[in-house]
């Protein structure tokens, strides 16, 4: 599992597939998200815009992700 740091919380859930290299387009990450291909804390997510915070677990593909927040 890799730790991803967020700066702030919460960020859209599309947003970390993105920025985390997992998807190449937002475009792309709304999309694996509405086919129900994602899942949050090991439940299917399909809420592009859900906001994630820290403690929380992000599945796609072979990729899991635990999100913690960044310390000053």
């Amino acid at each position: 599992m890799r730790e991803v740091e967020i700066s702030k919380e919460p960020v859209e859930l599309y947003k970390i597939l993105k920025f985390e290299g997992l998807v190449s387009s937002g475009g792309e990450a709304k999309s694996v998200i509405d086919d129900g291909r994602v899942l949050l804390n090991g439940v299917v997510e399909t809420q592009r815009r859900k906001k994630i915070v820290s403690g929380d677990t992000i599945e796609f593909m072979d990729e899991k992700l635990k999100i913690v927040l960044q310390t000053q």
